[in-house]
């Protein structure tokens, strides 16, 4: 009984191990995800200047606007990009 204890013990810790290096770490997904985002928007992922956009050609509504705003989503510089529609 021990031995087949031994043994599931160290299946589980392989499979285990095979799952954690085929999955890469967050921060490396955030990384690849954000590299055609435009840094000034940290929450939501805005395609880079050019083109201009406008708030009714994206999606998002209310997000975040940290510093650069190239799309001009934060008129009143309240930090906070396209609050109407």
């Amino acid at each position: 009984m021990k031995r087949l204890v031994y043994i599931f013990v160290a299946i589980a810790a392989i499979a285990l191990t095979l799952v954690i290096q085929q999955s890469p770490a967050p921060a490396q997904q955030v990384r690849q995800d954000r590299s055609n985002c435009e840094s000034g928007y940290p929450d939501v992922c805005i395609p880079l200047y050019p083109p201009d956009l406008d708030c009714g050609e994206i999606e998002h509504r209310r997000f975040t606007v940290d510093g650069d705003d190239p799309h001009g989503f934060d008129g009143d510089d309240d930090g906070i990009g396209c609050e109407s529609d």
